[in-house]
């Protein structure tokens, strides 16, 4: 362990109490520890920047998910591109620059298995939590095994100007379909159509939504990338055709609800035989890679779009959340934790 490492101090966002509705800054604290030296297998890494997903509202209630929650006094859970400070694993050494390091944290103490090292010069850093990273996998996925989208087909993208639904859009427009987002606000849907090239692009905020939706999809939906729920499910699931395809992937609009809200009549389902299935990006870990080996060309060309909303600071870390929550933000959602030395 170099001897800077023993008296270097780190800051966690810790879980300070379980947020009833929508978490706020009080739902957690700043606490200061000495870093952790590695054991054997171990790395510790320097916070560069920290990731800001939706799923994260579900891991601070108490109760059964696909992923346990966070515990009471526990550093809040979220991706991070970091720099090694320490390493007990001939695999990394100090100054490697490492995807996968998880935590609220200044600084991580990481299994050395659960890193992937980075290059430098194939993308900026903070892509490789966004468009490179779990949200363009989760949309690549979403659209490799359950959307499977063929030419002349419509799809609809809800949340299409975030961080899954921008690529997942992109993706369907490749496969040679007809796009049509929705968004909030006039300065979103403006460059999901001009800058990502959807289509259409419908504001969920309009006072008729389903009316203009139908307007948008003259010939029905083919396939749905969920990431909303709510009233713009609601609005959509009548327009889906025959043999569509839903891909499950979130519902912001009820992360904050204690209970689930009545959800759509969902009878047509058996006389449509349409597939709906849910999405957790995890379960194909190989999706990643493969997914940085396609997008990263796509990346560096310019050809593959996307939008961030950045954040300095660890301490405004829970603000970010409660931005994406809202629908705050424009993008993938970071927050810059420390300076980039390379």
């Amino acid at each position: 362990m170099p001897v800077a490492l023993a008296t270097t101090m780190r800051r966690s966002v810790v879980l300070r109490r379980r947020p009833v509705g929508e978490p706020g800054p009080e739902d957690f604290e700043i606490l200061e520890s000495l870093v952790p030296p590695p054991g054997p297998g171990e790395v510790v890494t320097r916070t560069i920047w920290l990731s800001i997903d939706p799923y994260m509202r579900g891991r601070l209630w108490d109760r059964a998910s696909y992923a346990a929650p966070v515990q009471i006094g526990e550093a809040m859970t979220g991706e991070t591109v970091g720099e090694v400070v320490a390493s007990a694993d001939p695999a990394f050494t100090p100054g490697d620059i490492v995807l996968g390091a998880r935590g609220w944290q200044t600084h991580c103490l990481s299994p050395a298995a659960s890193l992937v090292k980075l290059e430098r010069d194939a993308a900026p850093l903070q892509a490789f939590l966004g468009v490179l990273g779990m949200p363009g996998t989760t949309a690549y996925s979403g659209m490799t095994d359950i959307g499977q989208v063929k030419p002349g087909e419509t799809v609809v993208i809800s949340a299409a100007s975030g961080a899954v639904g921008s690529v997942a859009g992109q993706l369907a427009k490749r496969a040679g379909a007809r796009v049509v987002g929705i968004a909030g606000g006039p300065d979103k849907c403006l460059w999901v159509q001009e800058t990502l090239r959807f289509d259409d692009c419908v504001d969920h905020r309009v006072p008729h939504l389903p009316q203009a939706l139908e307007a948008a999809c003259p010939k029905g939906i083919d396939v749905y990338f969920e990431n909303v729920g709510g009233a713009v499910q609601q609005a959509v699931f009548p327009l889906l055709n025959p043999f569509a395809r839903v891909v499950m992937c979130g519902m912001i609009a009820q992360y904050n609800d204690a209970a689930p809200p009545p959800g759509p009549n969902l009878g047509s389902v058996v006389g449509k035989r349409i597939r709906i299935e849910g999405l957790i990006v995890t379960d194909k870990p190989e999706r990643a890679a493969e997914w940085r080996r396609v997008a990263s060309p796509w990346v560096k060309e310019g050809s593959l779009h996307y939008r961030e909303t950045v954040v300095d600071g660890l301490e405004n870390a829970p603000m970010a959340l409660q931005m994406v929550l809202r629908g705050g933000n424009f993008g993938k959602m970071l927050v810059r934790i420390g300076p980039d030395r390379g």
